[in-house]
């Protein structure tokens, strides 16, 4: 048994323990990483970089069958399975080799494989061959896709989105249970590749969206395309034939017997704690199984442990992560006098059609303000010039505007080219300014961004002449 004394360890090789290493040894500390699974982040293997290439698939498909609206006739759609996942592979192992030349130029003495457990909070156990005495140490082990309990006992035939992009072909059929960020890309993506899909969802939600106009708009566009069913039980699942008989029910107490080749559990994911004995840390843990943290430093409770990225399952976004890491990497070099980072805009995208994206404080957070503390601009991009340009003219942007310094709170939209709206709005709630400010700034016509100025332009005329309550039925032109 090898025994090794560092300063700081870090549990876990992706993103955010990437990053804790980092800022670990930028202090000066004696730092090392430990890694049980394959090398290489979630965003590259099974997440972000993999799901946009069979997006970038799914969009040229369709892009085909819009060209006739054009006038541009192009001849018969064939869309070859194997080759679409064949790229999706290929160029997903092309940007999991990137992260593997980042983690092979790491020194071999900072890096231990195999699992680590805690012995106290102070020592870990690496698998049986090493004992990591550590002054501190960071958790960034990640999270997984979960799979219901109703559902575990389909074997093969229920699969998550890690499995997708291991594909050698596109099934026949898929049932996606879930309406989230990963249920609503991949199953969009899927069905436009020509495979049968359904979507179903417990409640009304659509990704994280809060803002009810804005829920009803991209309702209204998913269901225009998709089949998708809201407000939908799972009642059982069992195998027929080589296939799932899915028995749901609906909010109207309508049920339906239907068959798929496969079921796409997307409803959720855990923190990869089970390991990890935390029992013997000494810190309280919440009802998942995850330490309480505070947010601003990463520090689990007064200890020396520090907590990063998915597993906290605080913002499980790439960049968030990424963020998370340096902070926790850096305060547990600092431990004990951790600093508070500076607060951040959050803000999330999802690459459907339309782009869903939400920024800063949410619809839901600021109702609970109560009546008259925001102001809603809003516009709808039904008219919207570059939108209808594009044949991309569906979906709201509403912003939300603080009554008395007129600074831009936050925003939730589903439309054309969201992404770069977000960055947009994200940039401006970070820098604090008002919506006087970014009408100050300069539009280019015709674009995409002349719909936020319309947007906030109604924005302004609601701070300085509307009422302070909110009229649901406003919406921007």
């Amino acid at each position: 048994m090898d025994n090794l004394t560092v300063d700081v360890a870090v549990i876990g090789v992706g993103t955010a323990g990437l990053a804790a290493y980092r800022a670990a040894k930028k202090q000066g500390r004696h730092a090392i990483l430990i890694e049980g699974g394959p090398y290489g982040t979630t965003c590259a293997r099974v997440g972000c970089m993999p799901s946009k290439l069979l997006i970038a698939a799914a969009d040229a498909a369709q892009t085909i069958r819009r060209a006739p609206a054009f006038g541009v006739h192009p001849g018969p759609l064939r869309i070859d399975g194997r080759q679409v996942m064949a790229r999706v592979r290929t160029e997903r192992d092309r940007f999991v080799g990137f992260v593997l030349d980042g983690v092979d130029k790491i020194p071999v003495a900072d890096r231990l494989r195999g699992h680590a457990r805690f012995i106290d909070p102070r020592r870990l156990q690496i698998g049986d061959h090493t004992t990591v005495t550590a002054g501190r140490i960071v958790i960034a082990t990640g999270s997984s896709p979960s799979i219901p309990e109703q559902l575990q006992h389909l074997g093969k035939h229920v699969v998550v989105n890690d499995d997708v992009f291991d594909w050698d072909d596109l099934p026949e059929s898929v049932a996606v249970v879930g309406t989230g960020v990963v249920g609503l890309e991949l199953g969009q993506a899927l069905h436009r590749l020509g495979v049968r899909v359904a979507i179903f969802g417990r409640s009304n939600r659509i990704a994280q969206l809060t803002d009810p106009v804005v829920l009803e708009s991209a309702t209204a566009c998913f269901s225009d395309e998709l089949d998708l069913r809201l407000n939908t039980h799972i009642v059982s699942a069992q195998l027929q034939d080589q296939q799932v008989a899915l028995h749901t029910r609906s909010a109207d107490g309508s049920e339906r017997v239907e068959r798929f080749a496969l079921i796409l559990a997307a409803a959720g994911r855990s923190p990869n704690v089970a390991q990890l004995s935390l029992e013997n840390t000494g810190l309280e843990l919440d009802q998942q199984g995850i330490p309480t943290f505070d947010p601003a430093t990463m520090q689990c409770g007064d200890s020396a442990i520090f907590i990063a990225g998915d597993v906290n399952l605080q913002r499980p976004v790439l960049h968030e992560a990424n963020v998370q890491g340096i902070e926790a990497g850096k305060n547990a070099a600092l431990y004990p006098d951790p600093e508070s980072a500076a607060d951040r805009v959050r803000f999330s995208i999802v690459f459907s059609e339309p782009q869903i994206a939400m920024i800063g404080q949410s619809y839901r957070t600021l109702e609970s303000t109560g009546p008259g503390t925001f102001a809603i601009g809003a516009v709808s991009f039904q008219d919207q010039g570059r939108s209808r340009i594009m044949l991309q003219n569906h979906g709201t942007l509403r912003v939300y505007a603080e009554h008395g310094s007129g600074r831009l709170l936050g925003a939730e939209l589903a439309g054309p080219r969201a992404e770069h709206l977000a960055h947009l709005l994200a940039w401006a709630c970070q820098s604090k300014m008002t919506i006087s400010d970014m009408l100050a700034l300069p539009f280019y016509h015709p674009v995409v961004e002349e719909g936020l100025r319309t947007a906030l332009r109604d924005a302004q005329y609601q701070l300085t002449h509307a009422s302070t309550s909110d009229d649901m039925s406003i919406v921007g032109r």
